[in-house]
């Protein structure tokens, strides 16, 4: 299987010059600011689109704006109300006679015509993040944001990727961790999972004694085959001790299509991240749940970027 090497660097560094090479950086811009960069940079496309302004149908203006009309004017409302991005950026010596800083500029290059992109959606603490990261030869850029508003750009060498990505997987500060029912390793039908969870979801925590008994002895731990009562206390952990998900989605964006792209999920229990890992065994689909720690997301992630490669 073709492999992506997350820890060495190649020889050859993106256009961008030695900016792109170094010791990671990153730097704060708000919307405004990232679009007008953007622009400088050659009208670099940026990896997300902002929405045309909601309209109010006929329904809510017999009734009263939706929630989703309210927030939407509220992000515009504070987007319009920030500083003016061109002087901006230039009392921040990010810009110098209108040209834009080169470390920046080969940033949002990268962000724009990368080989290798991965996408990764991290919820947790009551807070949703968008991350985006773009490879190419020797560099790494990054864009990140939590509220659409204010994005952090970083850059780095792809020696530096592992641990930007365990950045991005670290447990934030507002989830407690304790122990949890669920095993460090544990593999189990699809079938099973998917039906638990829709019993769990819907209040029916009933059910997962019938369900289990269905697939009896279809239940692996470490130490092999869980029997029906720690079965059904796994099933029902899993479903109260969710405290956020991750998702990473990979592919090549090299050529004019994207054919390929992989799926890395990761769920986070009291204890901390379970890696879920969907597989066939005998013909039957099968979910792999494996504790895992916030800097194993690149090794979990290479074999993916590989297989999208390939």
């Amino acid at each position: 299987m073709p492999t992506i090497d997350l820890t060495s660097s190649a020889p050859a560094p993106h256009p961008g010059g030695d900016a792109l090479a170094a010791a990671p950086r990153r730097i704060g811009l708000t919307l405004p600011e990232l679009q007008h960069a953007a622009r400088l940079a050659g009208d670099a496309p940026l990896p997300f689109e902002v929405a045309a302004p909601s309209t109010a149908d006929a329904m809510q203006a017999r009734l009263g704006q939706s929630p989703a009309t309210l927030d939407d004017q509220a992000f515009r409302a504070v987007v319009a109300a920030l500083h003016d991005p061109s002087d901006a950026l230039a009392r921040r010596g990010l810009t110098v006679d209108g040209v834009l800083d080169a470390g920046l500029a080969g940033a949002i290059g990268l962000l724009a015509s990368p080989r290798f992109a991965v996408d990764v959606d991290v919820a947790m603490g009551g807070v949703q993040a968008k991350v985006w990261h773009r490879q190419g030869g020797s560099a790494v850029a990054s864009l990140a944001t939590v509220d659409g508003i204010v994005f952090e750009v970083g850059w780095f060498g792809t020696d530096a990727w592992p641990a930007e990505l365990a950045r991005v997987a670290a447990i934030s500060e507002e989830v407690a961790l304790a122990g949890s029912d669920v095993p460090a390793y544990v593999d189990l039908p699809f079938e099973l999972a998917d039906a638990a969870a829709e019993a769990s979801g819907s209040g029916r925590g009933d059910l997962l004694p019938v369900l289990v008994s269905r697939h009896r002895g279809a239940v692996r731990g470490a130490d092999g085959v869980l029997d029906d009562p720690t079965v059904v206390g796994v099933l029902a952990a899993l479903g109260s001790e969710a405290r956020g998900r991750l998702r990473a989605l990979a592919a090549d964006v090299s050529g004019t299509e994207v054919d390929t792209v992989g799926v890395v999920s990761w769920t986070l229990l009291a204890d901390g991240w379970r890696a879920l890992r969907p597989h066939h065994d005998d013909g039957v689909l099968r979910l792999e749940l494996r504790s895992v720690a916030p800097d194993e997301l690149a090794a979990v992630v290479a074999p993916v970027l590989g297989e999208v490669r390939r």
